[in-house]
């Protein structure tokens, strides 16, 4: 299916666009101001920064440093690199004093330009920079859709920049980084394809014959061959995610890439005290952030993890005179770290409960004589009906598990 400009097949995708979801949950907006560029709302931004937090905690993890580059890159590096002859047409083009810029549509040159800020020895290697950068590409206005297309973009992306021996083993630890975020996500079907050298590339024919090889050896599992898909510059692997609807979203890739190190003259120091160029693997798991949000707002059909939620917790109490009572709970709640929203409003509980339960709240707390005398509270999870109670010590402990460990109890996946 193309994901650009797809039309939804029946009444159950309708209700999961993730465009609907995000203006009814208020999560962003767009403007014609700046087309294909995302304004995101409070909510919406709480979302984006708990998706950075998780991956900043893997890329701790797994020993990459996080980096911050320009987004606006003078065109002869473009030019060195390859991307002004192979994209040139999805680059924003800028002037300033009578010299000519570009906006970075990805992030390597600039990283190589880290790499290059000082002579790098073997033993410095591997070294694995990450950035969650800022990128652009000129689209055309009508394949723009949503968050699934726009211009301007932020990218988990990382480079790893390794000796011939190493290539392997730090490919095979992308892949695993890669497969374990998923299954954070809940996607249980991910297609793993291994897309090999397109018609307009660079660099000699036995380099591309060495790129594949390692790629394939690394695939230990069943995967499907792209013939003339990779990138102008090395072959690479992508994972293909399979949502609720049997939908495919490509997300994450795995380059391997021995031109660029070769065209800007990047360079260590090996074992014998001689230039050697390395190898470069690009890396990227969510791929576009905004993008991704869009696949999980739909996957899930808005109903987010509980460590997603904007709001995670609602408290309401059942009438003014617990009103005391309920703001106890809700300090309690709020002290263990956890989104809380207090509703105070003077509207019925019935409407205060399908209000929320409309704006996909995991948990909904009610507050009444019997909590406050037992020192518990009531509680409607989302997508269930059945209020039960549960002392104060316990919910705190569930809710809080449900976050610090990522889970995706209480989602909407499979």
């Amino acid at each position: 299916m193309n994901q650009r400009n797809r039309k939804f097949s029946n009444h159950t995708e309708k209700e999961q666009d993730h465009r609907s979801i995000g203006r009814q949950l208020e999560l962003f907006y767009f403007d014609q101001n700046s087309p294909g560029s995302v304004f995101w709302n409070p909510n919406g931004l709480i979302i984006f920064q708990e998706l950075k937090r998780y991956i900043r905690l893997k890329l701790k993890e797994y020993q990459y440093q996080e980096v911050k580059t320009p987004e606006i890159l003078h065109k002869s590096l473009w030019k060195k690199t390859g991307h002004l002859q192979n994209y040139e047409k999805y680059m924003f083009k800028v002037s300033s004093e009578s010299r000519k810029y570009c906006l970075k549509p990805m992030n390597c040159p600039g990283h190589i330009k880290i790499f290059q800020q000082k002579i790098r020895s073997y033993r410095d290697l591997p070294l694995r920079i990450a950035e969650f950068g800022n990128c652009h590409r000129n689209e055309l206005s009508g394949s723009l859709h949503g968050l699934m297309r726009v211009r301007e973009f932020t990218q988990d992306d990382a480079h790893i920049f390794c000796t011939k021996e190493q290539v392997f083993e730090e490919i095979k630890k992308c892949i695993g980084m890669v497969q374990e975020v998923y299954k954070t996500f809940g996607f249980k079907k991910i297609s793993i394809r291994l897309a090999t050298r397109p018609k307009q590339r660079i660099g000699e024919e036995k380099y591309w014959d060495y790129a594949e090889s390692i790629l394939e050896k690394a695939l230990e599992k069943e995967f499907d061959l792209l013939p003339e898909n990779g990138a102008f510059y090395g072959p690479k692997i992508e994972f293909t995610l399979h949502d609720r609807l049997e939908r495919e979203w490509q997300c994450g890739t795995i380059q391997l890439d021995f031109l660029l190190p070769i065209q800007l003259g990047v360079f260590y120091i090996d074992q014998k005290n001689k230039k050697q160029h390395p190898m470069i693997i690009h890396r990227a798991i969510l791929g576009s952030i905004e993008r991704f949000i869009g696949i999980l707002i739909e996957h899930y059909s808005g109903y987010l993890p509980t460590w997603l939620s904007p709001i995670q917790v609602v408290v309401i109490s059942v009438s003014k005179k617990y009103i005391n009572f309920s703001k106890k709970i809700v300090q309690r709640i709020k002290y263990a770290g956890i989104r809380v929203y207090h509703d105070l409003k003077n509207e019925k509980i019935n409407l205060k409960i399908r209000k929320h339960s409309i704006n996909k709240i995991p948990y909904i707390v009610l507050c009444g004589e019997k909590e406050e005398k037992t020192g518990s509270v009531s509680i409607r999870r989302k997508l269930e009906k059945v209020i039960k109670t549960i002392s104060i010590e316990n919910f705190i402990k569930m809710v809080s598990s449900e976050i610090n460990n990522y889970l995706i109890e209480g989602g909407h996946a499979y």
